[in-house]
């Protein structure tokens, strides 16, 4: 299986990228896998794990860690953001 991951804000700053499309190991097969896969990688990847609030979209909609995952989705990732 494989999605279409956006990072966003200080995400893309921090992890180097915009976006990517990675293909699934077998059993990464909702949103909060999908994240601990990701922070699996190390260096600034793991501060996924620990980023208080964090959050996730799939295809547009937010999502849960629990949402499910199939082939061709887009998830989008994204650190709360303040403004005034």
């Amino acid at each position: 299986m494989t999605v279409k991951i956006f990072y966003f804000a200080g995400l893309r700053e921090s992890l180097g990228t915009a976006s990517e499309d990675l293909a699934l190991p077998a059993g990464v097969l909702t949103a909060g896998a999908l994240l601990a896969h990701l922070a699996a990688r190390g260096g600034a990847w793991a501060a996924l794990a620990q980023t208080k609030n964090l959050r996730m979209a799939v295809n547009h909609d937010m999502a849960v860690a629990d949402a499910a995952l199939k082939d061709g989705d887009e998830v989008a990732l994204f650190p709360p953001v303040t403004g005034g």
